[in-house]
């Protein structure tokens, strides 16, 4: 009886994910920090799960980040992403993807506001037709392109080539799993597990034989925030959040880290270089740091995919050791070579994070 009521009250934290005929618009960060996460995803969906999903090349920035840092107005925001919905409609699409959190918080605050202000909704309309010629559809579903890995995650585990476990060990890897604030925390019930119990990295972490890692600041914010570090002057406490988080997890001594949003996938990632050149800490015994992969990255390693053309080699922590943990097969050759085997250059080795 008891394990029928939790299972009851879980149902409430479950959410509508479409199963196929997806429409998908890009962020402007993912593509500019980790620029084989995107064509990752796609390739899972067409190649991998056989879906039909549409990448329109028309579609702009969804504006949020001049948004939430005062730049932009939220009437051009409005007709901004009314534009991303008019995409949709004249491609035939109903259930609209976002790459990134921040757009999907951005179109569920507009979403909602446009439900409880029919007015705006019809003036966005009017706005959208003089500005362009073009009118839209609501989307029918709109979740975060995180939610259609989650939803599959059984399927791709069948399909998989490694899985989350230590192949020296035999012992599951210790996962820390990241949510960005705007998935989970803007609009809880648009989430799977609200912003208590957010499931969709821990999911798929522990389909895929993971252990995910709980601590004390599991849910603290990465420290993005916008108007902290897109102000100079507040940029300290950008980094003062990524080291209490750092601190709070490296007595767990997680072997991955795995985020949903770009913009954290950044400042975790890179944000051990700015701690071991400040502070003089590495959070790992090896001292190479936490390999900090985006979900899509993870899902392309699990399945087989070649390293480097997931984009792992622009990330700041090393991903070699991880890599080698989980038994995934690489050439370090061409890590910085192009498609022809040309060298493209190597960075500069940081003075105390280790690098490969």
């Amino acid at each position: 009886m008891k394990n029928r009521g939790k299972q009851l009250i879980w149902q409430n934290y479950q959410k509508d994910i479409a199963d196929d005929h997806f429409f998908y618009v890009r962020s402007c960060i993912r593509q500019n920090f980790f620029p084989g996460a995107e064509t990752t995803f796609l390739r899972i969906l067409k190649d991998v799960l056989n879906k039909d999903v549409y990448d329109d090349p028309s579609h702009t920035t969804c504006t949020g980040i001049g948004y939430h840092t005062d730049i932009v107005p939220l009437e051009t925001t409005m007709t901004v992403v009314a534009r991303q919905f008019a995409l949709m409609t004249e491609k035939g699409y109903k259930n609209f993807i976002p790459s990134c959190v921040t757009s999907f918080g951005l179109y569920l605050e507009i979403l909602e506001t446009w439900h409880n202000y029919p007015e705006v909704l019809e003036k966005t309309r009017s706005n959208l037709m003089l500005a362009t010629g073009r009118s839209f559809v609501l989307p029918e579903n709109i979740v975060h392109a995180s939610d259609v890995i989650y939803k599959f995650r059984s399927e791709i585990a069948k399909k998989a080539k490694y899985r989350l476990v230590n192949i020296h060990t035999g012992k599951p890897l210790k996962v820390v799993e990241h949510i960005g604030c705007h998935y989970a925390k803007m609009f809880p019930d648009k989430s799977v597990g609200g912003a208590e119990f957010p499931r969709v990295l821990s999911g798929i972490i522990e389909e895929w034989g993971g252990e995910v890692i709980d601590y004390p600041e599991r849910r603290h914010c990465c420290g993005f925030g916008f108007r902290q570090y897109f102000i100079k002057a507040n940029r300290g406490y950008t980094f003062s959040s990524v080291k209490k988080k750092f601190d709070s997890m490296s007595p767990y001594e997680p072997d991955l880290i795995v985020t949903n949003c770009p913009g954290c996938n950044v400042f975790l990632d890179k944000g051990q270089y700015v701690i071991s050149e400040q502070e003089g800490i590495v959070y790992s015994r090896d001292g190479y740091g936490i390999p900090v992969l985006t979900f899509e990255e993870l899902t392309g390693v699990v399945l087989g995919f070649d390293p480097w053309d997931i984009g792992l080699q622009v990330h700041q922590v090393s991903v070699e050791p991880l890599l080698d943990k989980i038994g995934v097969k690489y050439d370090i050759q061409k890590k910085y070579t192009d498609k022809n085997n040309r060298l493209l250059g190597k960075p500069v080795k940081p003075t105390l994070l280790k690098t490969l």
